[in-house]
């Protein structure tokens, strides 16, 4: 898999001055775009959209110093249908206009071209199953909060308090399927795992019941889930977990994600340091080989 995500590279760069096509990158890549956007943004640290702009901002500004081209054709090379377009995203990456940084021959942002290696680390062993459910509903309180890579997230915490105990035990009693009791669910608003990037998070259960219309309800139709094992300080077992299982999971088994909310049941270990989890992501299996 790290071969094809470095041929994806490859063909990016051979399309700065020009179109990069998600869907083409994909087939490259022998997985869906979804999944392909997905993991990159969990390996990359930001979208494949963002990476794009930066290597196109970074090869069009050594054009830029150089002198050659007028502004214009520089910004019709790299696909911008006009200066003024092209000025916006030049400033977004180098922090100057396009014309000031020829006249001054600025210094300008670099983004270095990525590529992906294997190092073996003696990383945590992974225990997984793969699960097929029925369609459900995530039912409950849901919230709009950023993503928040180390430590507690603030926003979902107050998001806890607020609701009302009476409220938290009705919604404790509408759980009938696993993973049973409360559950946190995350929707991701869009391909991007950066730090502070917005995301819908619900504090809930599984249902295949009604749910009361005074709670928020997110139908999930039916389909497979590999469900991940782990144990550790809380929460920064968690979230090493689910960075792990897009980065070193995911490129080693014949899965993807697919669109749904990724699911995290957790429990207070038995010795009281630290929690148990189980946390559930959506997959399908792919025909690519490993």
């Amino acid at each position: 898999m790290l071969d094809r995500l470095n041929e994806v590279m490859d063909h990016i760069e051979g399309r700065l001055a020009g179109t990069v096509d998600p869907a083409e990158l994909a087939r490259t890549a022998l997985t869906s775009e979804y999944h392909l956007r997905r993991m990159f943004s969990a390996l990359a640290g930001m979208p494949l959209s963002e990476y794009v702009r930066r290597r196109r901002m970074t090869v069009a500004g050594a054009e830029v110093l150089a002198g050659e081209r007028t502004l214009l054709d520089i910004a019709v090379r790299y696909g911008y249908g006009s200066a003024e377009a092209f000025g916006r995203a030049f400033r977004s990456v180098h922090g100057i206009g396009a014309g000031e940084a020829r006249r001054t021959s600025a210094a300008l942002t670099a983004q270095p071209r990525l590529s992906f290696r294997l190092t073996v680390e003696g990383s945590t062993t992974m225990r997984y199953r793969i699960v097929e459910k029925p369609a459900f509903t995530v039912a409950g309180r849901r919230g709009r909060v950023p993503m928040i890579h180390e430590g507690v997230n603030p926003h979902i915490a107050d998001l806890i308090r607020s609701i009302p105990p009476e409220t938290v035990g009705r919604i404790a009693a509408l759980s009938d399927q696993q993973p049973q009791g409360i559950v946190q669910a995350v929707v991701h608003l869009t391909d991007s795992r950066e730090e502070g990037v917005e995301l819908d998070y619900y504090h809930a259960v599984l249902t295949g019941g009604p749910v009361p219309e005074d709670l928020d309800a997110l139908p999930v139709p039916a389909g497979s889930w590999a469900v991940f094992e782990n144990s550790g300080p809380f929460p920064q077992a968690l979230q090493h977990l689910w960075r792990d299982v897009f980065t070193q999971w995911f490129p080693s088994n014949p899965y993807e994600s697919r669109p749904g909310p990724e699911i995290l049941r957790v429990a207070a270990s038995a010795d009281g340091t630290g929690a148990d989890a189980e946390l559930w992501i959506p997959v399908q299996r792919t025909d690519r080989g490993i």
